[in-house]
């Protein structure tokens, strides 16, 4: 079924919900936070930029708040940059995965719920891409993107032959976790499970590499119930994962996101 670059679809063909589609906000409400700041945290070499569109998670504009340190702007956090083509990253950090077909790319990923559906499709609408969804056999849903040359960049940093591996160097930043968050993860208070994808130890542990350089070490949940994933482990770093991602989508339950306070 496809959709729309804006994350809309026709009316004969509604996204999976319980709820209605959230009403979209103006694109300036997500850029609110970034003005007058340079992103901190930049889009791989050769990464193309996408303009941002609206999104149906963009968060209202909101007054101006006297100075708090609960809710600052945090460096790398999901608030502080533009969002891009490159953040797609997040998703193959968890169980996203990337494939090219001739001089494009497209870019799935399955999810357990219908509210992730709604999330993910208003991210890749920001960030210039069109996406779609099916149901699965196993009442889950497939979201994906369309074959397009602006994930090829992205494909060419993870793919070794048939092989989904994280590039050298790989860095997660608030955009790319709201991204792997929205498509995987598991609260279970007081600490959050991420999901990972495939089966190659490496690549966990290059991600695991990557969760402790941004401030969340985790516990690596082995295959099996729950796993394998990452386990952010305490409210300190639960903390430190929802200043990361910023705020909570409309579409996701409030039990769904970490919260910052």
């Amino acid at each position: 079924m496809p959709l729309t670059g804006s994350g809309q679809t026709p009316a004969a063909q509604p996204l999976p919900v319980a709820f209605p589609v959230p009403d979209p906000a103006p694109p300036a409400a997500r850029r609110r936070s970034s003005r007058g700041r340079r992103a901190t945290a930049s889009a791989s070499a050769g990464e193309p930029e996408a303009e941002p569109l609206a999104g149906d998670d963009a968060p209202a504009p909101v007054p101006a708040e006297p100075a708090n340190t609960d809710r600052q702007l945090v460096f790398f956090g999901a608030e502080t940059g533009e969002p891009s083509v490159a953040d797609l990253a997040g998703l193959l950090a968890g169980p996203g995965e990337v494939h090219r077909m001739g001089g494009t790319a497209r870019l799935s990923v399955v999810v357990d719920a219908a509210w992730r559906v709604h999330v993910l499709v208003g991210e890749l609408a920001q960030r210039g891409v069109r996406a779609s969804w099916a149901a699965t056999e196993d009442q889950r849903y497939a979201v994906r993107t369309a074959y397009t040359r602006a994930i090829v960049p992205l494909a060419a940093a993870w793919l070794r032959g048939p092989t989904q591996h994280p590039p050298p160097g790989f860095q997660l930043d608030g955009r790319r976790l709201r991204l792997w968050l929205a498509a995987a993860g598991i609260a279970e208070p007081p600490d959050f499970l991420l999901r990972l994808g495939g089966v190659d130890a490496q690549r966990w542990s290059v991600v695991g590499a990557a969760l402790a350089r941004a401030g969340l070490a985790g516990e690596l949940v082995e295959p099996g119930p729950g796993g394998p994933g990452y386990l952010i482990r305490g409210r300190r770093r639960t903390l430190r994962l929802a200043e990361l991602v910023g705020e909570r989508p409309s579409a996701a339950p409030s039990t769904a996101w970490p919260t910052r306070g």
